[in-house]
């Protein structure tokens, strides 16, 4: 089986593309955040969404006229929806850590 015209352009292209990875071998990399930095992140962000609707609420509720109800709603929904996105994940880790612990050796 020879190869047609676009086999051999297939074969030029990853040609050009490892030509390309091997000049990059001097690029310092960058290191990604490590899995807990990006939980710890995420977590923060949740505390802060909570923090920031109650506070919106309370000033609701003190009858401050720059928080109208729609912002305090609107901040009450979505650290509401943040809150259920990390129990969610919680429970993904804990099935996935729980699957691991069952697996036969």
């Amino acid at each position: 089986m020879g190869q047609g015209p676009m086999g051999a352009v297939g074969d030029a292209a990853r040609g050009n593309q490892i030509q390309g990875l091997a000049g990059a071998q001097g690029t310092p990399a960058t290191q990604a955040p490590s899995f807990s930095e990006t939980l710890r992140g995420a977590i923060g962000g949740v505390n802060e969404a909570q923090q920031k609707a109650g506070a919106l609420a309370k000033a609701f509720e003190m009858g401050d006229p720059s928080a109208d109800l729609a912002r305090v709603m609107v901040a009450s929904q979505q650290s509401q929806v943040a809150f259920r996105a990390t129990v969610e994940v919680r429970n993904r880790l804990v099935q996935a850590y729980q699957d691991v612990m069952n697996m036969p050796l």
